[in-house]
């Protein structure tokens, strides 16, 4: 659990402040995710309205997804460098600016280089919202719900996105599910900059790494691009290369970009780890779903997104309404386990589906099994892969864990797609799509597997020693109770007081 330390700084801003700013951070996120996925049903219409060929229309998808993975990390730590909010502010213009222009694009090239724009914005934004999330609320119950508030929005934004880009394309047109963005980002933009706590930031001397901005920005855009193309092999060789010298660069350099004390942690590595591997499930399951309603089933765009509307509705139940007292009573790493097992076998009930499926006997149970998993782990996941975030680090940490979600999410539709691909091998039937599908939610599965032996193996229970403990009340946990925390709580009448948890 994350707790802020008023020894360094701040009074603590009203609760009703508070809230309302989680209110604004979480709508800039929903507006960012959202249009991360509402895009993919609209793109027979763009390409029929654009003349994209076959072969580049995946472009309008690619180059927003390598601007938006590429820029997270170096935008987290900007944001603890020149200040979160300023960072925030400038991500939402940049962002909602380019949506503009997407949608009053009239040839391909416009739509491809606005796309890029836009998603370096939705980086700016995203990269610094978790990081100020986290410095606003001190008790582990308000802390908790506002988690489970944030991961609701991501959840539920990405379902949501299939939804409402259905219908905007159906009784509308592709284009308005860029305008959609305007009224929302201007309205954030200004409730932000009237409510939202301004902070100077640490200075660009503190940390301004330019080598190593440069190897990290460079490496991860090349390999959301390997994965995103899959044919370009050397692009994820040259990823590789490069990433492992921004690992050398932060070992070595004086001002890193991301100190290696902040992947030290096993609470955020493991998350960072097991996220990897369930975001790349969930992100194959909503696509293939989505496919398998329309191409096996013949549902329309409206219709296929309506489908996954049960997953994003019990998603919200429990993220919101049950997830933080859950983990204030058992622990963030019982619920992610839980959640993650829950996730999994939704999965693997999948891949029985038959290629006529009556919709309430075989897809409603693993939709709601699926969210009852979501609402789980996602909000334990986030508590765990910030764990021990300070006003130093923050932005750097959110960069982290907003980046390995992202390039999961590319690696999961990526391969779960080639794989169904691979297995139809042309064939246009139900039965031959659906032997598919099939398989790219058996692949799915191992990849829930793998979260929950991540999780299983990394983010075990750790007795807090005697010695930290003898400060106060000692409380090293991922909930209180909990015996996995990164932070020990002194509780005294004012605010909490923490102190780092011996690792």
């Amino acid at each position: 659990m994350v707790r802020n330390n008023p020894a360094g700084g701040r009074p603590p801003e009203p609760p009703a402040k508070r809230w309302l700013a989680l209110g604004i951070l979480c709508t800039a996120s929903l507006m960012v995710i959202l249009d991360g996925t509402i895009v993919t049903v609209a793109l027979p219409a763009i390409q029929q309205d654009l003349g994209f060929t076959a072969g580049n229309l995946s472009w309008v998808m690619t180059t927003y997804l390598i601007a938006f993975g590429g820029l997270l990390l170096l935008g987290g730590r900007l944001g603890d460098l020149l200040g979160r909010k300023r960072l925030f502010l400038a991500g939402i213009a940049v962002f909602v600016l380019a949506s503009l222009a997407c949608g009053l694009a009239v040839a391909p090239w416009m739509l491809i280089a606005a796309r890029f724009v836009q998603g370096g914005g939705a980086a700016m934004a995203s990269a610094v919202t978790l990081g100020m999330i986290v410095r606003l609320f001190y008790s582990p119950a308000e802390q908790s719900r506002a988690i489970g508030a944030f991961a609701f929005t991501g959840a539920v934004g990405a379902s949501a996105g299939l939804i409402l880009g259905g219908l905007l394309v159906q009784y509308a047109s592709w284009h308005w599910i860029f305008f959609v963005n305007l009224p929302v980002g201007a309205a954030t933009a200004l409730a932000g900059w009237r409510v939202l706590s301004g902070d100077a930031g640490l200075g660009l001397r503190v940390g301004a790494d330019g080598i190593g901005a440069l190897l990290a920005t460079s490496g991860v855009m090349l390999a959301v691009f390997s994965i995103a193309s899959r044919a370009d092999w050397w692009a994820g060789l040259l990823a590789v290369a490069l990433l492992a010298g921004f690992a050398v660069r932060q070992a070595t350099a004086r001002t890193p970009l991301l100190p290696l004390r902040v992947l030290a942690s096993r609470a955020v590595a493991g998350a960072n780890v097991a996220q990897l591997f369930i975001i790349g499930a969930a992100m194959g399951f909503q696509v293939i779903v989505i496919l398998y309603f329309q191409r096996a089933l013949g549902y329309g765009a409206a219709a296929a997104g309506l489908g996954l509307f049960p997953t994003a509705a019990v998603i919200a139940m429990v993220s919101l309404g049950l997830s933080a007292r859950l983990t204030v009573r058992f622990g963030a790493r019982a619920l992610l386990l839980s959640g993650l097992v829950a996730i999994t076998g939704a999965l693997a009930v999948l891949t029985q589906a038959p290629a006529h499926a009556a919709y309430a006997l075989w897809l409603l149970p693993p939709l709601v099994l699926f969210g009852i998993g979501g609402g789980l782990a996602l909000p334990a996941l986030t508590v765990l892969g910030m764990a021990g975030a300070t006003d130093a680090d923050a932005g750097v940490i959110s960069g982290v864990f907003n980046t390995t979600q992202q390039v999961g999410g590319a690696l999961g539709v990526a391969v779960l797609t080639a794989l169904a691909s691979a297995r139809t091998g042309g064939g246009t039937s139900a039965q031959a799509l659906t032997d598919g599908y099939h398989l790219a939610w058996l692949v799915g599965t191992g990849l829930g597997v793998a979260s929950i032996a991540v999780a299983a193996a990394v983010l075990l229970p750790r007795r807090a020693s005697r010695a930290a403990g003898a400060s106060g009340s000692a409380d090293c946990a991922d909930g209180p109770g909990s015996p996995t925390a990164t932070t020990i709580t002194t509780v005294a009448p004012e605010r909490p007081v923490t102190q780092p948890c011996p690792r």
